[in-house]
């Protein structure tokens, strides 16, 4: 092992390289998710401390009245323990774990990647990223085709920065307009956050009246047209299907439409 093909690898030239395959590419929140960690050994003796695999997501964050993206970690698993690898010899580590129910829903401009990573002292790290697809779990879609029932329909998604909720640096906020039924002409916009329980799902809902006459206008300059209203979504409610789902939220809004 020559010291030059040792200080080489220090710096990422002829290091060992990593790749993470998945089973699949489209998961839900909660559901569990499982692959292979392919390790390769590079031109000198490694010793790996440890592989993680980190769940990723990118918010957006005002920085002096500018919108800024940055990247949020939702989660780190450790799927290994240490070992050495030997120059060209290719190590398959299988892991698995759950989705963390806080994984935001891969709609509008938001992405959930994976980012693989072997720790190794004194090196940098070799890493791999791996995009995957977010879509709702049952709950979760049983809230949004409750809302469409309502007759709203999505218009945004983005996950923005929001620490005041508790449940991490943001969230991801589903804004809905509505386009036929009771709150057409009544609402301007409904926006929906989703945090997802074991057994329920809370709700953060702001309900945007549209403006009449002029005090409506002037309650709309103040921002004054905005309620904000938390509920949560039972599983005996979710069982029952969309309509009842729909039934409660309903109720809901009316209260401040």
């Amino acid at each position: 092992m020559s010291f030059f093909n040792r200080m080489m690898a220090s710096i990422g030239i002829g290091a060992a390289q990593v790749d993470t395959l998945l089973e699949k590419s489209r998961y839900e929140p909660g559901e569990t998710l499982s692959g292979v960690v392919k390790v390769k050994g590079g031109n000198v003796e490694q010793q790996v401390d440890t592989i993680y695999i980190s769940v990723m997501t990118q918010y957006v964050k005002e920085v002096d009245d500018r919108k800024v993206y940055q990247n949020a970690e939702i989660s780190k698993m450790r799927v290994s323990e240490p070992f050495r690898i030997a120059p060209g010899e290719t190590k398959e580590i299988p892991f698995s774990f759950a989705l963390p129910l806080s994984t935001p829903l891969t709609v509008g401009r938001t992405p959930v990647w994976l980012q693989t990573g072997l720790d190794i002292k004194s090196a940098v790290d070799p890493t791999d990223a791996d995009k995957i697809e977010v879509v709702p779990n049952a709950a979760m879609r049983a809230v949004i085709d409750a809302v469409n029932e309502l007759g709203f329909r999505l218009r945004n998604a983005d996950c923005e920065y929001a620490p005041r909720f508790g449940y991490g640096s943001f969230v991801q906020e589903l804004e809905f307009v509505p386009v036929s039924g009771a709150y057409r002409g009544r609402l301007d916009e409904l926006e929906v956050i989703m945090s997802p329980q074991p057994s329920s799902v809370n709700l953060f809902l702001q309900v945007d009246r549209r403006a009449r006459g002029l005090a409506g206008l002037f309650a709309e300059a103040m921002e004054m047209d905005e309620t904000n209203v938390r509920c949560s979504i039972d599983a005996s409610t979710i069982a029952r299907g969309p309509s009842a789902v729909a039934a409660q939220i309903d109720a809901v809004i009316r209260r401040y439409a």
